[in-house]
């Protein structure tokens, strides 16, 4: 694993626990950890639970114990690095967004591609899928219980950086990030709403706002220049036909980790909310309107994704369930030689959109198709 912050240390989590509730075909073995300095990664891999420690990526892809890499790193180095991996032989998780530019994601694809050929997978760590109650929306709207999707409603919103004061860290720098709110936090509301409604947005008109453009350096010698945008709203059309609204900040106070999803179709409606994570609202427009209303579901049953491998129902789960889940279907695929998703070509669908949002804004909010 490549990183060891807040990501690298879910991740680990994950690995850890995966084997241990759900039956893998193969089983984990945390090898080695890759980090800057040597000292804080061998704390953090202690910490961890890694039994090695590298200061240069590279050297894994030389090591005989690793088969797969999975990257925890800023978004600024996940082309190079995920593409030298999977030439490498090696299997890759990577963390969303899959890159800063569509540029380095088509180049992800591309070489995620030529090791498919050779047995080797790839996979973009867009976690929120792996919510029971969302992969429950999924298999509902797939069954047809909601008809034709027609609106799509998406928000996330966050308030860490509502203090100028907050340093100038690097998810606020456009050379590390690549984007804001947009792509660190809207990348997940739109690979929600297509994964949900199995389909792909066509064309968006957006726009953008940088609240605090500048914050005090993290060494505290001086203030610099935010480069990333602070919220992001826009509106979407979907290939096959539906409308949709989308909004991502991190400067919405008093929200820490809101993710909404509303999906609106012919015959019903689904709804979600993370901070009611297990679980998911349901109309359905078949019942008698004498009682017809929203049905409030327990995602917690057996018979729902994921779910039977954990606790009694109405025992709820956690947000690093949703990594566990990834893990354990990530290794799955890989031993049954099946392809994971969301796969690459999943993470550059939303790099395309998270791109005509950006072109969009900078061009006074003009509607842009999405390309292929």
């Amino acid at each position: 694993m490549i990183g060891h912050a807040f990501m690298g240390a879910a991740h680990s989590q994950a690995w850890r626990t995966a084997g241990r509730f759900f039956d893998l075909p193969l089983t984990p073995d945390m090898a080695v950890l890759c980090g800057r300095d040597a000292a804080t990664a061998r704390a953090a891999a202690d910490r961890l639970g890694w039994r090695d420690v590298e200061t240069d990526w590279k050297e894994l892809l030389t090591r005989d114990d690793v088969a797969l890499v999975d990257v925890c790193a800023p978004g600024d180095v996940h082309a190079e690095i995920a593409v030298a991996a999977l030439d490498a032989g090696k299997h890759v998780l990577c963390e969303k967004p899959l890159a800063n530019t569509v540029e380095e994601a088509r180049a992800m694809v591309a070489a995620a591609e030529r090791a498919r050929a050779s047995g080797v997978r790839s996979m973009v760590g867009f976690n929120y899928r792996r919510v029971p109650a969302v992969a429950l929306a999924r298999r509902l709207v797939e069954q047809g219980r909601i008809g034709q999707v027609r609106h799509v409603r998406a928000t996330y919103l966050q308030d860490w950086i509502v203090d100028p004061e907050v340093p100038l860290v690097w998810r606020l720098r456009a050379e590390r990030a690549g984007s804001g709110a947009l792509g660190d936090i809207g990348a997940h509301v739109v690979d929600l709403a297509q994964y949900v409604t199995g389909d792909r947005l066509s064309g968006v008109c957006g726009l953008t706002e940088t609240f605090v453009r500048e914050r005090p350096l993290p060494d505290g010698d001086g203030r610099g220049a935010v480069t990333v945008d602070d919220a992001a709203l826009f509106l979407g059309r979907f290939a096959g036909g539906a409308v949709a609204s989308f909004e991502a900040t991190r400067f919405a106070t008093g929200r820490k980790n809101q993710i909404r999803l509303e999906v609106n179709g012919s015959a019903g409606s689904l709804a979600f909310d993370f901070e009611q994570m297990n679980e998911l609202q349901f109309f359905d427009g078949a019942e008698d309107p004498e009682v017809a209303g929203f049905r409030r579901i327990v995602v917690t049953e057996p018979a729902h994704p994921y779910a039977a491998a954990w606790w009694p129902p109405g025992h709820g789960l956690g947000y690093e369930h949703t990594f566990t889940h990834e893990i354990v279907d990530l290794v799955r695929d890989i031993a049954a030689g099946t392809d994971p998703v969301p796969s690459f070509a999943d993470g550059l669908a939303v790099q395309l959109v998270l791109d005509a949002v950006s072109r969009s804004a900078a061009a006074g909010s003009q509607w842009k198709e999405i390309e292929e």
